[in-house]
C-alpha cells in the first residue's frame, strides 16, 4: 500500500489545489460574472461532452488498465499494439457520435427550446468538448497504467480550472465575446491532452504499432467481452449520475437556472471526492496486478484501508458542510435559494459512496467484472425513472433525493457481492467510532454562538470542529495511514521550526 499511499497523497495535494481553484470559479467568479443561465449552459455542455466521450470509447478504456499488465509482461515496447488499437476504436466511436448528433439535432431542439433555448443555440460546442475529453481519457488510462497518476490528476483537475478562470475573467473585462468564450470553454481539455501525450511519448512505452501482436490475437475474445461489459457498466453509471442535469434543463420550470444551482451544489459536495479520485488512480493498476497474481490478502487490505481512510475524510468534510451551510446560503444570495437542502442531501449520498471504499475498482479489475455491468444496469433502472418522476414533481430537491436513494441502492449491491463471493468485509468497530466522533464533535461545534459576519463565523466554527475531531480520530487509531501521515506532518513541522 506504500506506493498507493505516496501517490494518493501527492495526487490529493494536486486535486485539492484544483478544487480550490474550482471553488473560486464556482462560488465567486461564475455566479457573479456568468450568471445562473450561462453557468448552467457550461454544466450541460460539460455533462453532455463527458457522457458522449465515454460512449465513444466503446469499452477501450477499461481494457487498457485491465490488460496492460499482460502487455507489459509478455511484449516488448516495439510490439505493444494496445495504444494504436484502442486509439482507433476511440476515433471510430467519435465519428459515430458526430453522425448520430447530426441526425438528432431536431430532437434536441424540440426538447430544450422551451426551457433552455441557450443550449439549443450552442449545442454544437458539445462535440469539440467531447473530442478533447475523449483524447484525454484515452491518454489518462495509459498514464494510470504507467503509474503517472500524479501527472494525470494534475492535468485533469488543475489545468482546465485555471483555463476556466482565465477565460471567465477575459469575458468579464470584455476581452472576449460570449460566443468566443463558449468556444474556448469547449476546448478546455486540448492543452492537458497535448501535455499528457508529450509526457507519455517521452517514456518510450507509448508506441503506435499497427501490426496486431500475438498477444492481441490470443486475447482478443476476452478483451472484447471484458471491454463491452465494463463499458456498459461505466456508461450506465455515468448516465445515472448526469441525467439529472439534462432533465433539470428540459423539465424544470427555471431550466438552466435550476441547472446552475444544482451545478454549484454538486460541485461543493464533489470536494469530498478529492481523496477518492487520487486513491482510484493509484489503486487500479495495483488491484489489476493483485488479481493477476491471485493475491486476495492484498486486495482485502486495500479494501479495508480504503474504507477507513475515505470514511473518515468524508465524515469530516460532511460535518464542515453541515456547520457552514447557513453561511454559504447567505453568501450566495437569493438567486440560489434552496441550495442548502440540496447540498446536505447529496452530501449524505457522497458519505455513503466514499464509505464503501474501493468496491467499484475491486470488482472492475476482477474476473467477475460482469457484475460491474449488472449492478450499474440495476442502478440505472432505478435512477432514470426516479430522476424523471422526482424532478418533474419536486424540482431541485427531487433531484437530490433521487441521487441519495440511487447511490445507497448501488453500493448495497456491490458490498453484498464482495461479501458473499469473496468474504470481503472491510468494516470494524473503528468505523462506527468514527461516525460517533463526527456526530459528537459536530454537535459541540454547532453550539458555538453564531456571529453576524459569516466569514468569521465559518472560520471559528470550522476550527472548533477540527480541534476536537483530529485528536480524537488520532487517539482512537481509526486509520493507521492517516495517523502515520499526521505524525510525518508534525515531524516535518518540528524540523522546519
Amino acid at each position: 500500500m506504500g506506493g498507493i499511499k505516496r501517490q494518493s497523497i501527492q495526487s490529493s495535494i494536486l486535486i485539492s489545489i484544483g478544487f480550490a481553484i474550482g471553488g473560486i470559479n464556482m462560488l465567486i467568479l461564475a455566479p457573479r460574472l456568468l450568471g445562473p443561465e450561462l453557468l448552467g449552459l457550461t454544466r450541460v455542455i460539460t455533462d453532455a461532452g463527458i457522457t458522449l466521450a465515454t460512449l465513444a470509447t466503446f469499452g477501450s478504456i477499461p481494457v487498457i488498465y485491465k490488460f496492460y499488465p499482460f502487455y507489459k509482461s509478455y511484449l516488448p515496447n516495439t510490439k505493444n499494439d494496445l495504444p494504436f488499437l484502442t486509439g482507433i476504436i476511440c476515433l471510430i466511436g467519435f465519428l459515430i457520435i458526430c453522425i448520430g448528433g447530426y441526425f438528432s439535432s431536431d430532437l434536441i431542439e424540440r426538447k430544450y427550446i422551451a426551457r433552455a433555448p441557450l443550449f439549443v443555440e450552442y449545442s454544437y460546442l458539445v462535440y469539440p468538448f467531447c473530442f478533447f475529453m475523449l483524447v484525454f481519457m484515452w491518454l489518462e488510462s495509459f498514464g494510470w497504467s504507467f503509474q503517472k497518476s500524479v501527472l494525470t490528476n494534475g492535468l485533469r483537475e488543475v489545468v482546465p480550472r485555471i483555463l476556466f478562470t482565465i477565460i471567465t475573467l477575459f469575458l468579464a473585462f470584455n476581452f472576449l465575446e460570449k460566443n468566443i468564450y463558449l468556444l474556448l470553454f469547449s476546448l478546455t481539455y486540448c492543452i492537458p491532452g497535448l501535455i499528457l501525450f508529450y509526457s507519455l511519448r517521452k517514456t518510450n512505452n507509448f508506441q503506435f504499432i499497427t501490426t496486431p501482436s500475438s498477444l492481441t490475437r490470443r486475447m482478443k475474445g476476452r478483451m472484447v467481452n471484458f471491454g463491452l461489459f465494463i463499458f456498459g457498466a461505466h456508461f450506465l453509471n455515468l448516465i445515472s449520475r448526469t441525467i439529472d442535469t439534462f432533465i433539470l434543463a428540459s423539465v424544470s420550470e427555471k431550466g438552466l437556472i435550476d441547472t446552475a444551482i444544482y451545478t454549484i451544489a454538486t460541485y461543493i459536495v464533489t470536494l469530498m471526492e478529492v481523496p477518492q479520485r487520487s486513491l482510484n488512480s493509484a489503486s487500479i493498476p495495483v488491484l489489476a496486478e493483485a488479481w493477476k497474481n491471485k493475491d486476495l490478502p492484498k486486495i482485502k487490505s486495500i479494501y479495508s484501508k480504503s474504507v477507513s481512510n475515505l470514511l473518515v475524510i468524508a465524515l469530516a468534510m460532511m460535518a464542515l458542510l453541515f456547520l457552514n451551510i447557513k453561511n454559504l446560503e447567505v453568501y450566495l444570495g437569493p438567486e440560489f435559494l434552496g441550495i442548502s437542502s440540496v447540498i446536505l442531501i447529496i452530501g449524505i449520498a457522497k458519505v455513503v459512496d466514499l464509505g464503501t471504499g474501493a468496491n467499484a475498482q475491486i470488482i472492475g479489475t476482477s474476473s467477475y467484472w460482469k457484475v460491474d455491468f449488472i449492478t450499474n444496469m440495476l442502478y440505472t433502472l432505478v435512477a432514470l425513472p426516479m430522476n424523471y418522476f422526482l424532478i418533474s414533481k419536486y424540482g431541485l430537491i427531487g433531484a437530490a433525493y433521487s441521487t441519495l436513494i440511487s447511490i445507497v441502492f448501488y453500493n448495497i449491491l456491490r458490498f453484498g457481492f464482495l461479501l458473499l463471493k469473496f468474504k470481503l468485509q472491510p468494516y470494524s468497530l473503528k468505523n462506527l467510532t468514527a461516525v460517533l466522533i463526527t456526530v459528537g464533535t459536530a454537535f459541540l461545534a454547532l453550539l458555538i454562538p453564531r456571529l453576524e459576519n459569516i466569514y468569521i463565523d465559518a472560520v471559528i466554527r470550522s476550527i472548533g470542529f477540527i480541534i476536537l475531531f483530529i485528536p480524537l480520530i488520532y487517539y482512537f487509531k481509526i486509520s493507521n495511514e492517516l495517523n502515520e501521515t499526521l505524525r510525518q506532518s508534525i515531524a516535518r513541522l518540528k524540523k522546519m521550526v
